[in-house]
C-alpha cells in the first residue's frame, strides 16, 4: 500500500523555522520525484519545492526561493523541507507528493501520490 505520511507541522512565530518530514512507502521511492505543496484556505493548491529523483536538482516557488530547501534521504525513503524566515502568508496545509513523471512538475496533477497533509500556522 502507498503511503505518504507527513509530520513536523504546528504553530510558529513568523521569522521562525520548521521542517517537515514525508515518511514514504509503498513505491520505489528512489525512482519518483518528491515535491511539495501548499494550500491556504480559499486557494487553490500550489507548488512549494521539489527535488529530482535522477539527479537530486531541486526546483523552487519563487515565494519560497532562499527561504524553503527541499532534501532527501533514499535510505530513509524520506524528503524533508527546512523553512526559513517563515511569514504570515506561509501558513497553509503543507503536502508531500510523489511523481513518476520527470517534467512538469510544479502541476499538481503530474504527482501520483499525495500524503493527508500537516498543518504550518505562522503567527505574528
Amino acid at each position: 500500500q502507498v503511503q505518504l505520511v507527513e509530520s513536523g507541522g504546528g504553530l510558529v512565530q513568523a521569522g521562525g523555522s520548521l521542517t517537515l518530514s514525508c515518511a514514504a512507502s509503498g513505491f520505489t521511492f528512489s525512482k519518483y520525484d518528491m515535491g511539495w505543496f501548499r494550500q491556504a484556505p480559499g486557494k487553490e493548491r500550489e507548488f512549494v519545492a521539489v527535488i529530482r529523483w535522477s539527479d537530486g536538482i531541486t526546483f523552487y516557488a519563487d515565494s519560497v526561493q532562499g527561504r524553503f530547501t527541499i532534501s532527501r534521504d533514499n535510505a530513509k525513503n524520506a524528503v524533508y523541507l527546512h523553512m526559513q524566515s517563515l511569514k504570515i502568508e506561509d501558513t497553509a496545509v503543507y503536502y508531500c507528493a510523489a511523481s513518476s513523471n520527470s517534467d512538469y512538475l510544479t502541476l499538481r496533477w503530474m504527482y501520483d501520490y499525495w500524503g493527508q497533509g500537516t498543518q504550518v500556522t505562522v503567527s505574528s
